[in-house]
């Protein structure tokens, strides 16, 4: 399917994109009939299709289940199966695949869901599920390889082009644009499925899927590549700048997005190539226990020369001050909407109508006296789940107006800012979590403070507390839990550190706050989720396009 099923993404893009930069400077041909000949043979046609590829087949298609982007529904599994939101909403399988095995309550009663995610997620990997919008691997694997394949074409028409100003240094910063996109698709198809493809030209095919490892490894290479040219192929700083700043959509050139120079740009790739090594490895701390391992998993322990080398990528990782990769709702033509595009605004409002509820698990994480909390949420509302997700949270819609404290849901248009990589926060507490794990606690101690402090959450300090290891670890898990949500992440953090695994295989979450159905709010609940750690490939590529000699396995092996 990944080689032939996003034919139609260059018409997609064409059509859509002039909206994504000024109509005028666009030479679009006939917007109604889009061909390479006539749309892109210009240095505005160019970008026009670099910057859909990324922001429409990467952001938007496909995406119209539920919510109306990529940072509605195939983040909302990242969020769902982080144990930080709950739904009722039967599409895609929301309101189930992040449902656990059976939980334990404060009095010793077990309950038995009768639900396992894994059982869940093959009984619906299918074509037939695809096309009735129930199969949740589709989506990302969709999205990811429709960027990855228009961003192939628009390197194979690059060099083509006759660019206006520093031709060569034009040319590279689109080439740079596609090898730091390529690397993010890389990224998100690595660190979710078991296996992936390497398409890396327009229009190829493949049937040899390669182990997720491998797959992580190309995400690192094409990060690399668009670090090599920014470091020695950018010789005008204005021809550079003039060209990210239309590839960049001007809606999104707000608050923290804007246009990078070539060193936040270069800070941004090892931020993510210190995620793509942090997040696919583990580092279980289970039960508050740092020594705590996992039997049955698909991956590998995070070893000290792992944690050095996040260390370092995150030491020259992303800077407070330093523009990063966002994207916001707009008035007109934008890539997702203010009412349903990200899961933060499917989560905003009164908890008994929203898409998502926010969990007593999520909130569970803040410090008392935490201005995050007094800014951003109430508790005028019960959501009673007779299963796992009963709620007396809600998010204030636009916050409550304290200056300077962070705003976890807007509805206004452009009111929200979606990270779409990385972050000041999530770099710094990489810092936190590397030093934490290298024996430097008061070191990553500070970074969890600065983070705190970023955020306005207007709490004491814990560094100079005398935090014991093991407590220092809890305010990292702590705050990595309330201050990256909504960005993709949850997931991955409850997958390394063991807690989406099964009891038996030494998983498990534990001291949880739990609302039953009752409305009885316990304290220290025990719930063994049991989830399929890395996903099979969707049945859409996997039925169509068998594995040939050489390939890894398409459905992961460990379940």
């Amino acid at each position: 399917m990944s080689n032939n099923k996003y034919i139609l993404s260059l018409v997609c893009s064409l059509l859509l994109l002039g909206t994504l930069s000024c109509k005028k400077e666009l030479n679009v041909g006939n917007p109604n009939l889009p061909t390479v000949d006539g749309n892109v043979n210009t240095e505005s046609g160019l970008i026009s299709l670099a910057t859909g590829g990324v922001y429409i087949n990467g952001f938007k298609t496909g995406d119209d289940w539920l919510g109306d982007s990529y940072f509605s529904l195939p983040f909302g599994y990242m969020e769902l199966l982080g144990d930080v939101v709950g739904a009722q909403a039967s599409n895609q399988l929301v309101s189930t695949m992040s449902i656990p095995e059976y939980f334990t309550l404060d009095d010793g009663t077990k309950t038995e869901t009768g639900i396992s995610n894994v059982s869940l997620m093959r009984a619906n990997n299918t074509r037939a599920q695809t096309g009735s919008g129930y199969n949740p691997t589709y989506y990302q694997w969709l999205n990811m390889y429709a960027m990855n394949n228009t961003l192939n074409q628009v390197l194979s028409l690059v060099d083509g082009i006759s660019f206006a100003g520093d031709g060569t240094t034009r040319s590279n910063t689109i080439k740079a644009w596609c090898y730091w996109w390529k690397g993010y698709a890389y990224s998100q198809i690595g660190s979710l499925y078991y296996s992936g493809l390497r398409v890396d030209t327009f229009g190829s095919t493949t049937n040899r899927y390669l182990v997720k490892d491998s797959i992580i490894a190309l995400s690192d290479e094409y990060l690399n590549k668009a670090a090599d040219l920014l470091k020695t192929g950018i010789s005008s700083s204005s021809d550079y700048s003039t060209v990210l700043a239309q590839l960049i959509p001007s809606f999104c050139q707000v608050g923290h997005g804007g246009v990078l120079t070539t060193d936040m740009w270069l800070r941004n790739i090892n931020t993510l190539m210190a995620r793509n090594l942090l997040v696919n490895k583990l580092a279980p701390f289970v039960n508050k226990n740092l020594s705590a391992t996992i039997t049955t998993t698909s991956t590998t322990p995070m070893t000290t020369a792992d944690w050095n080398e996040v260390l370092t990528l995150a030491t020259a990782g992303i800077k407070d001050g330093d523009y990063v990769f966002t994207g916001r709702s707009a008035a007109a033509n934008g890539f997702f909407s203010a009412s349903g595009g990200t899961v933060s605004v499917l989560t905003t409002g009164v908890n008994t109508s929203t898409t998502f509820r926010l969990g007593e698990r999520f909130m569970q994480n803040f410090h008392d006296g935490d201005k995050r909390v007094s800014n951003n949420f109430d508790t005028a509302t019960k959501y009673l789940d007779d299963l796992s997700f009963g709620t007396r949270w809600s998010i204030v819609d636009g916050g409550n107006g304290t200056s300077g404290v962070y705003v976890y849901g807007s509805t206004a248009i452009g009111g929200y800012e979606q990270y779409i990589a990385g972050s000041y926060e999530e770099n710094a507490l990489m810092l936190a979590e590397a030093n934490l794990r290298l024996g430097n606690t008061e070191a990553g101690l500070a970074y969890v403070d600065a983070v705190r402090a970023y955020q306005g959450a207007g709490v004491s300090a814990v560094t100079g507390t005398g935090l014991s290891a093991v407590n220092a670890m809890q305010e990292l898990v702590m705050e990595r839990r309330v201050s990256l949500v909504f960005r993709g992440l949850s997931f991955y953090d409850m997958r390394r550190w063991g807690w989406s695994y099964d009891i038996g295989s030494g998983g498990g979450s534990y001291g949880n706050n739990f609302l039953t159905k009752a409305g009885k709010l316990n304290k220290n609940v025990t719930i063994n989720f049991n989830f399929m750690d890395y996903w099979d490939v969707p049945a859409d590529e996997a039925d169509l396009n068998p594995g040939g000699e050489g390939s890894a396995e398409t459905k992961n092996p460990n379940y």
